[in-house]
């Protein structure tokens, strides 16, 4: 059974190229979530994707307090496609349509391949955009935002592990040196962590090796002896076969769906290891982004919105513990009570899509 509100597959009529657009929850506001441009075998991996992603947005409004709801566009490329100038305007177009033709029920944000100025090209066609260029009016490039709300999580998970929130010390495995990754990795040395790190570019090696951190290649880093793992690249990276070689006491970071399955989270409890939803972690970006540009408050104020991950994730964890749970699941329950909250009665129905 599908659990979506909304899901709208078209051939883009310039690009010739599929546009999904997903709609998963709109009960707290309108749904908000990125566009990636991104290669796939076939175009129904990208609908997978999409899926999955739109509903991880909704838990990410949800467990951050925010009043919207979660979405999510995929333009699924085929493979060795690759897009000139004319045709990524053209790609663009393409999705501004389809979202214009929603009036209002998503807006949509930057995710895999894609930034601000792309954002820049959709808001010429439609409103219902977020993270365009500052000088445009728009709250600009989110990965500086996603770095210090994942900055922030990791403090909650230090003082978990250790007592103190510092991270002076604290040995870090971060997979992947992207704009989200290089960006966290600045910030985590200029704390005193001591990282270990890896990306599938080798060229990034030279980025890291500035920032003192060890050099790892991709099929090491999860073996690494750490305190905590650093998911800060593509999904999946967590599976049944890849959790038993894992030696490190936590798993935080901001990569999306980090689980290649939702059963993982519970083989990670097994073995003893914590594991924060890459959708409370890595809520930092949209969290700045949704709050500046769709809910109009202050710079301020969407910084505080934040930092407050902190104490979301302590409060996970906490309860977590208590009631001898993941902390998954306790991230799913904050979010059931709050999208079945007052004003929307039907608990069974959202409980089920949880």
């Amino acid at each position: 059974m599908l659990d979506h509100e909304q899901v709208v597959v078209r051939v883009g009529r310039r690009s010739g190229l599929p546009v999904i657009l997903a709609v998963h929850s709109t009960v707290l506001g309108p749904a908000a979530g990125g566009l990636r441009l991104w290669h796939y075998p076939d175009w129904r991996d990208g609908l997978t994707d999409a899926l999955r992603l739109s509903a991880a947005m909704t838990l990410k409004m949800a467990v951050a307090g925010l009043p919207s709801g979660g979405g999510k566009t995929v333009v699924a490329l085929p493979e060795g496609t690759v897009l000139g100038p004319e045709r990524r305007h053209a790609v663009l177009q393409d999705v501004a349509d389809v979202i214009a033709s929603l009036d209002g029920t998503y807006a949509a944000g930057p995710d895999v391949g894609t930034g601000p100025a792309d954002m820049a090209v959709i808001g010429e066609t439609t409103p219902h955009v977020f993270c365009r260029p500052a000088e445009l009016g728009g709250s600009g490039d989110s990965s500086p935002h996603t770095a210090l709300g994942t900055l922030a999580a990791l403090r909650a998970v230090s003082r978990r592990l250790g007592g103190t929130p510092a991270l002076d010390g604290l040995r870090l495995a971060v997979i992947g040196l992207g704009r989200v990754g290089e960006h966290l990795a600045r910030l985590l040395a200029a704390e005193g962590a001591e990282l270990t790190v890896t990306d599938i570019d080798p060229g990034r090696r030279a980025a890291a090796e500035a920032l003192g951190a060890a050099w790892r290649r991709p099929d090491e880093i999860l073996a690494e002896e750490a305190d905590v793992v650093v998911p800060a690249a593509l999904g999946s990276l967590l599976t049944r076969e890849s959790v038993p070689h894992l030696r490190c006491r936590a798993v935080a970071g901001p990569a999306n769906n980090q689980l290649a399955t939702p059963d993982v989270a519970d083989l990670m409890h097994r073995h003893g290891i914590v594991w924060v939803p890459d959708f409370v972690a890595g809520a930092g970006g949209v969290v700045n982004a949704v709050s500046a540009e769709l809910h109009h408050v202050g710079s301020d104020e969407a910084r505080a919105r934040v930092l407050a991950i902190e104490q979301t994730v302590a409060e996970l964890l906490g309860t977590a513990e208590r009631e001898g749970v993941t902390p998954a699941r306790a991230a799913a329950e904050t979010a059931r009570r709050r999208l079945s909250g007052p004003g929307h009665p039907d608990e069974t129905r959202t409980t089920a899509r949880l």
